[in-house]
């Protein structure tokens, strides 16, 4: 009994002292500033979150935060599943979402984060530039499938209109707020992510793609005031007739100014009744380094001031 007693013992004071050394795993007792969490995050705004937790996690050694990038309906998803407790999305939790969390006595926040705009980018062969909010919306649902029907003197043929994913958040805004609800085309075509939709309209003159305006910086360009070159931006117009007046395109200060008519906001999602460390990302996503983050990212911080500049192209 007294050597059975001791073995007992031994593993006993095994368990509780062989892990001080380790990490906690996802999931485990997390502060503000440590820790070791998960956090859901539509894909969409993958260059502006790597920069933003590359910051927190310098200025917070202890902790160690796992992106997981995926489309809003898995982002959503996931926080509904409480596999995350902070989602990044485009959009604020429904009614029916809120009455879900509120039923298991949780009251998670909706916090505005920043403005972000979708890019229309064509082929740089594409020589049109020029495109009204009601033509995309007739191309949207099927109405012009082809070049011609926009631009008769276009030489270019059947139009192909690339998203990045069925399930995105971007395919959600032009069906919400572009649409009125109305289906998409059937001809859609649906890559994986933004770098493909880029990669896709660069190798095909016929092709138009909508993408996150964050994927298309110009990391040469401290200023933000040019875009990726690896295929054209076109300005867009709220206006019946497109006119080099009152056309724009997606610039930080067009986002500010709501002059660029496809603005969405984006959101943090956070559902933490202990206060841990998705609380302490929050708080630093819109404080002054995380705001400055996005305002140099080229999207419009939701709490810090934008200096607007005279753009002359």
């Amino acid at each position: 009994m007294i050597r059975l007693f001791v073995a007992l013992l031994a593993g006993l004071l095994l368990l509780l002292f062989g892990g001080c050394g380790s990490k906690p795993r996802p999931g485990e007792d997390d502060t503000l500033t440590s820790g070791n969490i998960k956090i859901a995050v539509d894909e969409t705004f993958r260059p502006i979150i790597e920069e933003e937790l590359q910051v927190f996690q310098a200025l917070n050694p202890e902790a160690t935060i796992h992106p997981i990038y995926c489309s809003e309906v898995e982002a959503m998803n996931l926080l509904l599943k409480d596999s995350v407790r902070l989602a990044i999305t485009t959009r604020r939790l429904t009614e029916k979402e809120e009455k879900y969390f509120n039923d298991k006595k949780f009251f998670p926040v909706s916090v505005k984060m920043a403005t972000d705009g979708l890019a229309l980018i064509v082929n740089k062969q594409n020589a049109d530039s020029l495109i009204t909010v009601s033509r995309f919306k007739e191309i949207l649902t099927g109405k012009i499938t082809d070049w011609k029907q926009l631009y008769p003197a276009s030489p270019l043929g059947e139009l192909q209109l690339v998203f990045d994913n069925p399930n995105s958040s971007t395919v959600h805004y032009v069906i919400d707020s572009i649409c009125g609800g109305q289906p998409l085309s059937k001809d859609l075509k649906a890559q994986k992510t933004n770098p493909e939709v880029i990669s896709y309209v660069a190798k095909h003159p016929d092709a138009l793609g909508v993408i996150g305006v964050n994927w298309m910086g110009n990391e040469a360009d401290s200023t933000r005031l040019s875009f990726n070159d690896a295929v054209r931006i076109m300005a867009v117009s709220r206006a019946a007739t497109a006119t080099v007046e009152n056309s724009f395109k997606p610039f930080q200060a067009y986002l500010a100014l709501d002059q660029y008519p496809l603005t969405r906001n984006v959101y943090i999602l956070l559902n933490d009744p202990k206060s841990g460390l998705p609380s302490g990302l929050t708080s630093f996503l819109t404080d002054f380094r995380g705001q400055r983050i996005i305002l140099k990212s080229g999207l419009v911080p939701a709490t810090a001031a934008v200096r607007i500049v005279d753009v002359k192209e």
